[in-house]
């Protein structure tokens, strides 16, 4: 108990003695892992899906922050290849959310310049939810500013079998020569290719105190920063995206360097 105490006030001084310039350097690549809906409603003697619903809510909140504020690409994890596991009752909540959560703020968006854009295995969702988010990645296909790209129905190792079955495809047809794979070789065959120069992650932040990377995004955060907030994802605001991205700008990216 004491470690974890100890560990608790170290992030709370690190929080204290930073704050957030806007003219600092700005991460282009911020990916999230949306943990503690279901706490946050426990808390308060809700059913879990209402802490779902309001987790919503904060994904406009720090979607519209993150924009102005000039990252270029915001990636949450919405839904896991692990997550089919739960109740049956909350993953048909969970799937219908993209349904209202696009019918709503795709205007937004569009106010926003924000071009939404999806990885994981669409194939696989209701047709409801995959018509809802094909209809928004179409709508704001022409927007140029910043990607809210929601990782659904995504698995990091999933989607590393699926880029080594297709180069191992291309060396099987003659298209490609095994010595000729490199790093950009199999960037090319993510589901992130899409992001060019954004793909890989800058910062990674996670909500609700776990210390995990849970399946997201294996290779394109290898070498990006990590930080753990305590809050609950519904609690996480624009002055919580802020005071995060205050902790990275005080942080030195070596990349193996010095």
């Amino acid at each position: 108990m004491k470690g974890l105490f100890n560990k608790r006030s170290q992030k709370t001084d690190e929080m204290s003695t930073v704050s957030f310039n806007i003219d600092d350097k700005i991460p282009k690549h911020i990916a999230i892992i949306m943990d503690g809906n279901g706490r946050w409603a426990q808390k308060k003697f809700m059913p879990r899906v209402a802490g779902h619903k309001e987790g919503m809510n904060t994904v406009k909140k720090i979607t519209k922050r993150a924009s102005q504020i000039g990252v270029k690409v915001l990636s949450l994890y919405a839904f896991s290849t692990e997550n089919w596991k739960r109740p049956d009752d909350e993953v048909s909540f969970l799937m219908q959310l993209p349904v209202d959560f696009f019918d709503t703020f795709v205007p937004e968006l569009m106010e926003q310049n924000v071009r939404v854009q999806v990885i994981g295995f669409i194939g696989q969702l209701p047709k409801h939810t995959r018509n809802a988010v094909e209809k928004a990645i179409k709508d704001t296909e022409n927007n140029t500013g910043m990607v809210l790209n929601f990782a659904l129905n995504y698995g990091g190792r999933s989607e590393l079998i699926e880029a080594s079955k297709a180069i191992a495809k291309k060396v099987k047809s003659g298209e490609l020569d095994i010595d000729d794979i490199t790093e950009s070789v199999f960037e090319d065959c993510l589901m992130t290719h899409t992001l060019n120069e954004y793909q890989n992650v800058d910062f990674m932040i996670r909500t609700s105190g776990e210390e995990r990377i849970s399946n997201f995004m294996l290779w394109q955060n290898a070498y990006s920063e990590f930080y753990f907030s305590q809050a609950l994802w519904p609690d996480f605001n624009e002055q919580a995206l802020e005071q995060s991205i205050a902790i990275y700008q005080k942080r030195h990216r070596r990349f193996g360097g010095l």
